[in-house]
């Protein structure tokens, strides 16, 4: 299976136990093999603001062992370019988003995975809403 990468939601949905959300991604992970799953190190970052601000080494080892087990995609000047283009042509898009977008499509992956209306709305055969 061609790659997925993964929102900053749906991991946080995951690693934090979202109540609405962490089943419904869970049964959806269940039916990939791991190593398709990707992220940037955009989705890292975000990840790692609440467990560094609440100074919760449990929070930050959940993130760090769900993630690590994950492929991380790398971010060239590239992605950054397309970026911008994608917020020239969508003014409502915000950069982490726009980031998100292009690592996505820079390295070939077949589906995003979010819960974000705006980016299926924007890229409908790459984002898929999934919760």
């Amino acid at each position: 299976m061609p790659r997925i990468y993964l929102d900053t939601c749906i991991v946080i949905y995951v690693v934090e136990r979202h109540p609405l959300y962490a089943a419904t991604v869970e049964s959806r992970l269940q039916t990939v093999i791991a190593d398709d799953l990707c992220y940037s190190p955009l989705v890292r970052l975000e990840c790692l603001v609440k467990p560094f601000r609440e100074q919760n080494s449990g929070l930050l080892q959940l993130y760090e062992a769900f993630l690590g087990a994950q492929q991380m995609l790398d971010l060239p000047s590239a992605i950054f370019d397309a970026a911008a283009r994608l917020r020239a042509d969508h003014t409502r898009l915000k950069t982490p988003d726009a980031i998100h977008l292009a690592a996505a499509m820079h390295h070939g992956c077949a589906e995003f995975w979010t819960n974000d209306d705006r980016l299926s709305i924007i890229a409908p055969k790459l984002a898929k809403r999934i919760t």
